[in-house]
């Protein structure tokens, strides 16, 4: 499933993985979040509530451009630099288009919904 991700002026796409934990994700589309920095390597924004981790555990080939959920604090963890997998993150999926968007700094409202 291809999902859209739109905060400030930027506009992007990304494709889910069929796991329990995307699925549970797509449920709750569409969202209006807010987005904001962490780190020095990923956005994050806080869901509503917790996903499922039904059939989560370690994965490789960890990548900027990747879509996680962090279970222990029930965020999305966008990432837009390199990072390793930690107990308790579940990729989600993937960006389409690359981290370009992912660059823009600061804390913006952020709307999440299925692309069409």
């Amino acid at each position: 499933m291809r999902i859209r991700f739109a905060f400030a002026d930027q506009r992007f796409t990304a494709t889910l993985d069929d796991t329990p934990s995307a699925r549970d994700f797509a449920s709750m589309l569409p969202l209006d979040l807010s987005i904001e920095d962490y780190a020095t390597n990923e956005k994050i924004a806080h869901l509503p509530r917790k996903l499922t981790t039904q059939g989560s555990g370690p994965f490789g080939n960890e990548a900027p451009g990747d879509l996680g959920y962090y279970a222990p604090w029930g965020n999305l963890a966008m990432y837009h630099g390199s990072y390793r997998y930690s107990a308790g993150l579940i990729r989600l999926g993937h960006f389409d288009d690359g981290i370009a968007p992912l660059l823009k700094r600061g804390t913006h409202p952020l709307r999440i919904e299925r692309a069409a």
